[in-house]
């Protein structure tokens, strides 16, 4: 084998490979008009799905184009994305139910309505094999078998949620608005097994994890900062600044950079520089009110989807819904 022999300047410019500011790549126009909420992505499909109203908004991410949309809903909040069964399903809060629709042919397959009020974030647990919305109106889980599209249990969380996300191996760890801590959850047993309170951490919204370290990220809109984690242990061993109004968050473990997108139009940009170290290392411009977002691990791309609102509202103008897609230079 040929051996390479590198610079000191060229280890130093490998180390900064990620260490590049984001920057606007395009706009995607988007058609509808309404409220706005999460973004998730398939990346087996290669599709962006963008909460929007009554339906969800559909875009090929090798074109950037919208191919679809989903609707005759009530309330859109989240999707949630399960290639085992080629099925993916929304959180349709206004309708207490989560509907199911084909990844391949976005038709609308069945309608599951929970008891329980107030769907909100929804994820898929490849452990379990189960789709779990988090009601925010009654302060539990339901639980649904994407196979049977029956809802199979309720779990009690003791709080009002906001994000989750699952470690892949039977925890899911979900944050509590109104408790300011962060729920353990055994997702086959369907029970909160611990609380980890998030001080000086308040308002929790998203939550994203980084299973290598153990360390979970959760973003706090009362103290406009991002908590994180050691999960084994229930300590926050870092808080570090963001920007105000803040709802999601995302983890890129090939970065190894945070992204916290906040409603005072901007994303904050946080690398992990060892497991309880974390620096900010871009404020990235977007637009008020752009405050979720979605990361493409593959392209490293981030998308935020929001609209323009009338001057001193929160009232959007019609026809300016759209995603803002951000590159690393």
């Amino acid at each position: 084998m040929k051996k390479t022999f590198l610079t000191a300047a060229a280890i130093l410019l490998a180390g900064m490979t990620y260490a590049q500011t984001y920057v606007l790549d395009k706009t995607i126009n988007l058609t509808g008009d309404g409220g706005y909420d999460y973004l998730s992505i398939d990346q087996v499909n290669n599709r962006l799905y963008v909460s929007h109203g009554t339906m969800v908004n559909v875009v090929d991410l090798a074109t950037d184009q919208q191919v679809g949309v989903i609707d005759n809903m009530k309330g859109v909040h989240g999707i949630a994305i399960d290639n085992k069964a080629n099925r993916g399903f929304i959180s349709d809060g206004r309708a207490n139910a989560v509907v199911a629709f084909d990844l391949k042919t976005l038709k609308t397959i069945a309608t599951i309505p929970v008891d329980a009020k107030g769907p909100d974030a929804i994820m898929y647990d490849p452990f379990t094999d189960r789709v779990y919305s988090f009601n925010g109106e009654s302060n539990n889980s339901s639980v649904v078998d994407p196979n049977t599209l029956k809802q199979v249990g309720t779990i009690a969380l003791g709080g009002g949620p906001e994000f989750a996300v699952s470690d892949g191996k039977g925890k899911i760890y979900n944050n509590l608005e109104d408790k300011n801590s962060l729920n353990v959850i055994d997702a086959k047993a369907m029970k909160v097994i611990k609380n980890y309170p998030l001080a000086p951490g308040g308002g929790p919204t998203g939550i994203a994890l980084d299973p290598k370290t153990n360390r979970t990220f959760s973003v706090c809109r009362e103290n406009k900062a991002m908590e994180v984690v050691n999960i084994l242990t229930g300590k926050v061993v870092a808080t570090v600044p963001i920007g105000a109004g803040v709802d999601a968050v995302a983890f890129d473990p090939e970065t190894k950079l945070i992204f916290c997108s906040n409603g005072d139009g901007t994303t904050t940009i946080i690398k992990q520089q060892a497991a309880d170290k974390y620096a900010v290392v871009q404020t990235l411009a977007t637009q008020t009110r752009a405050k979720t977002l979605a990361l493409d691990t593959k392209t490293h791309k981030i998308y935020l989807s929001v609209a323009t609102m009338e001057q001193g509202t929160r009232k959007a103008i019609p026809g300016t819904f759209k995603v803002l897609v951000f590159k690393q230079e």
